[in-house]
């Protein structure tokens, strides 16, 4: 494992229009490219209310099961509401994520996609008895949309790439913010290595992470009671370490966390990283942590290809073929566990029996 720098982006230096803006979106490429991370501090967030929806969500998962089952679901494909542990799995390693969590939509939606998109463009659905919760989510959730955006035009401005070309694209999308809270290990689970999350990469546009925070066994909020413990990435892989490198994604104080997700990897042609990334547990019973992450994708109508500047033989051959921004999060979410496989049969032409239907009334 390594500790190699990640950079610290200072977000009202890269809004700033001046000189240090174009020296900040290129530290920012550089980062994304060669972790397909970077920490930001100057985000404007603050900790308290990031603290105070900890707290407001910790009372939520401790409600009975029935009571959370109640909010979201299979129907919709886990993308509102609760989803219990055990659910979701990355599609490398294959344990199921032993965590539970909460998505909701915190910006507005394209109407015309709620009925070609269903599941996934799916109306939020809150707690009647617990306005604090919604209201709390909502406002961080569109605070780190926020964020996200800002970063989106900066990356536009790292790359040379017109105004608009990257934010103009997710104008409607199906953004999502999810809670998460990890939960606690026996024994047992700790012998068998078990993680919180498995290595994965994200199949968004832009992650942002606002920070986690680590519960004692009373559940006290604590320190990390372990130092492997937490978030972990791989960085980008090079003829020297073909695995890449194990760098810890703890960011320093009062920042946050942005990753490249999956989307942004095809628009740029593999310039910039979906970086794996981790969740470990503590080495120790019955400590539980909870986090936060925003989602940003493309409209599910934007085609996913790599972008003019980017379109070279080798990137057109590494991500053909082309594919709706929607079509590839549905073959996500079966690929993670969310969709059933029985979505797949949304793909293509649907009306084959018409044929046997007919010939049957000859």
């Amino acid at each position: 494992m390594t500790e190699r720098r990640i950079p610290t982006i200072d977000l009202g230096v890269l809004r700033s229009g001046a000189d240090a803006a174009q020296r900040a979106a290129a530290s920012l490429i550089e980062g994304l490219s060669t972790f397909g991370l970077v920490y930001v501090s100057g985000h404007g967030m603050q900790a308290a209310d990031l603290e105070d929806f900890y707290t407001e969500f910790i009372d939520f998962t401790e409600a009975p099961d029935a009571e959370k089952r109640a909010l979201g679901g299979e129907d919709i494909w886990h993308q509102r509401g609760w989803t219990p542990p055990s659910t979701e799995k990355a599609v490398a390693g294959g344990q199921p994520d032993f965590k539970e969590c909460y998505f909701a939509a915190p910006m507005p939606l394209d109407a015309a996609c709620i009925d070609e998109y269903p599941e996934i463009f799916a109306p939020n659905v809150w707690p009647e008895d617990r306005p604090a919760f919604e209201a709390r989510y909502m406002h961080l959730g569109q605070s780190l949309h926020a964020v996200g955006s800002a970063l989106l035009e900066g990356i536009e401005r790292g790359l040379d790439l017109a105004k608009g070309e990257l934010i103009d694209r997710i104008e409607g999308g199906s953004h999502v913010t999810r809670a998460l809270r990890y939960l606690a290990l026996n024994a047992e689970q700790i012998e068998h290595k078990v993680v919180w999350g498995e290595e994965h990469t994200d199949f968004n546009l832009l992650t942002i992470l606002p920070g986690g925070r680590f519960y004692d066994p009373q559940g006290a909020q604590c320190a990390s009671p372990d130092p492997s413990a937490g978030l972990y990435l791989r960085s980008r892989p090079t003829p020297e370490k073909p695995a890449g490198e194990r760098v810890r994604g703890t960011p320093p104080k009062g920042c946050i966390v942005v990753q490249v997700g999956q989307q942004l990897e095809i628009l740029t042609g593999g310039r910039l990283l979906a970086t794996p990334h981790v969740i470990t547990a503590p080495k120790f019973e019955g400590y539980t942590r909870c986090s936060m992450a925003h989602f940003i994708h493309l409209h599910p109508l934007q085609l996913l290809r790599p972008l003019p500047p980017f379109a070279t033989d080798e990137a057109r051959a590494a991500y053909r073929p082309s594919v709706l921004a929607g079509t590839y999060s549905l073959k996500t979410l079966v690929d993670i566990g969310l969709a059933p496989r029985t979505a797949l049969a949304q793909l293509g032409y649907r009306h084959y029996n018409r044929l046997a239907t007919q010939r049957a009334n000859d």
